[in-house]
């Protein structure tokens, strides 16, 4: 492997077993004036000279230097911070529209519920999913459809509010009747709000998670409020082919 000319110079300069000395480091950086400036990233860890003029003035050089290196610094955390929510976002995104597609292609209406069920979950990384939809008077029946949680009429207004279609919450406790037996394991979760039409009982998709501030009220919802209005369309295909 052939060795860096620079390092070279440094490496020979005396013999290996002894210690490089400080003069010979100033040596070399007067032979090769244009070294930091090839090589910056080695100012970073630099401290920069204090210098006094007279007794009691002191050069703020060396505190505009430290600054402009905080800042470079937050610059480049800022920046690594950009990429990854980027990255997330993309990702995100692809997932979803996989979802969408998924849901688009539903073979029957018991294949779109199952879809939303289980796949959902996996499709979108979240431990469990769950589609409510309110009973269309005050008696809940019994016999519950597979997949599908019946709520009492007014509960989806309760648990999101009468005016909102999304919400998200960073740190709660799972909540047994949209959850059902996996209530325990969610410690933050997403609601959607589905209509399926005037004449229909107001529906809610759920996602949960075990890990606290997965979802929380600062994360944007476009993503999916989209997903929430692809499945109302196909719930009222299907609803509309089976009437």
């Amino acid at each position: 492997m052939s060795q860096n000319p620079e390092d070279a110079a440094l490496t020979h300069a005396e013999p290996a077993r002894s210690r490089i000395t400080a003069q010979q480091v100033i040596d070399y950086l007067r032979r090769h004036p244009d070294f930091l400036m090839r090589h910056a990233a080695v100012l970073d860890t630099q401290i920069a000279p204090v210098r006094h003029n007279g007794d009691t003035v002191l050069d703020l050089q060396h505190f505009m230097v430290e600054r402009l290196r905080r800042d470079l610094a937050r610059l480049r955390a800022d920046q690594d911070d950009l990429l990854a929510n980027s990255r997330d976002n993309l990702s995100t995104q692809e997932r979803v529209h996989r979802a969408v597609l998924a849901l688009l292609g539903a073979e029957s209406f018991e294949h779109l519920i199952e879809a939303v069920t289980t796949d959902l979950a996996v499709w979108l990384d979240v431990d469990v999913t769950a589609l409510c939809v309110e009973a269309a008077d005050d008696t809940v029946p019994r016999a519950r459809i597979e997949g599908v949680q019946i709520l009492p009429p007014g509960t989806i207004d309760e648990i999101m509010g009468p005016s909102r279609d999304v919400v998200l919450r960073d740190d709660v406790q799972g909540d047994p009747d949209v959850f059902g037996a996996a209530a325990g394991l969610v410690r933050s979760d997403c609601m959607l709000r589905l209509n399926f039409g005037e004449d229909k009982p107001l529906g809610m998709l759920a996602f949960g998670t075990r890990h606290p501030g997965y979802f929380n009220p600062g994360q944007g919802t476009e993503l999916l409020s989209f997903l929430a209005r692809i499945l109302e369309h196909c719930v009222r295909s299907w609803l509309k082919q089976t009437a």
